[in-house]
Order: structure tokens, then sequence, then C-alpha cells
């Protein structure tokens, strides 16, 4: 990946995971980056599960994108096993770049490496540019997703 570094996340990375995290119109609604106690208490549980890897993209010694990758055995495909991509941000100054390519390639190179047939990610319906970028690296929208907030 040339000059890209893709790690796994640490403590000291969190202020700017979240800063990423809060820069767009949906993220400045729900993310709070002043206060990391949250990020922290939950990057402590996605630590202790080895079914997730949620890393960052290092440019030049600054994090400029990240994503988290969930892998989920299951019984349905005749057992096969899926990876669920979330939270992928990429810095503003690197949009563009290609840098989020070589993050889901990444993301689609470890999937494989961890055994899994599928992998399955969702994007708000509002991130039409996300879309349009999912489609160019192969994903379709075969399904429509559903949340309820607890």
């Amino acid at each position: 990946m040339g000059d890209l570094e893709i790690r796994r996340v640490a403590a000291d990375d969190i202020p700017a995971i979240v800063g990423m995290l809060a820069d767009d119109p949906l993220g400045a609604q729900r993310e709070s980056p002043d206060d990391h106690a949250p990020y922290l208490t939950a990057l402590e549980r996605i630590d202790a599960d080895p079914n997730q890897r949620l890393v960052v993209a290092i440019r030049e010694g600054r994090i400029v994108g990240t994503l988290q990758l969930t892998v989920i055995p299951g019984l349905s495909r005749r057992g096969a096993t899926r990876s669920i991509i979330e939270g992928v941000r990429i810095h503003a100054d690197e949009r563009g770049s290609g840098l989020g390519s070589q993050l889901i390639a990444w993301a689609i190179d470890e999937s494989r490496r961890q055994g899994c047939q599928l992998v399955q990610l969702t994007s708000d319906n509002t991130r039409t540019d996300a879309h349009r970028f999912y489609e160019r690296l192969g994903f379709t929208a075969s399904h429509t997703g559903f949340k309820l907030p607890l």
C-alpha cells in the first residue's frame, strides 16, 4: 500500500478518529468530540473481542482514515462466515485520493484471510456519494437495512 500503514487503533488515536466521525452532517449530530470517555470504553470492548478489527490508516505519521471490520460466523449460506465493514471515515484532506479504495481493499483482503465468503456494509441513505463509491468497488445494493434505536 505504498506510503500507507494500516494498524489496529490505540487509545491515543481516539481524538483523531472522533474528529473524523464528527466531520460530516450526520456525525456532527451524533458524536461528542469533547468527551472521549465513551469512545475509550468502546475501544476496550472492541479490543477484547477477537472478531473485531478497528483500524486506522496512517500516511506520513497522520491518521487519515479508519474503519471497523467485524467477522461473523453464521449458519445461513451453508455456514458461511461473513464480515461487516462499519464506521468508514476518510479525513477530508484525503477524500478523492484513492485512500478509501485502499482501505476497503484491506478490509476485503482481511476478510478473505479470516475465511469469510461475503463482505457486507451499510451506508446511510443520504450518503449518495458513498453509495457510488461502494458500487464502483463492486458492492451491490442488494438489501434494505433497518434500525431500531434502543
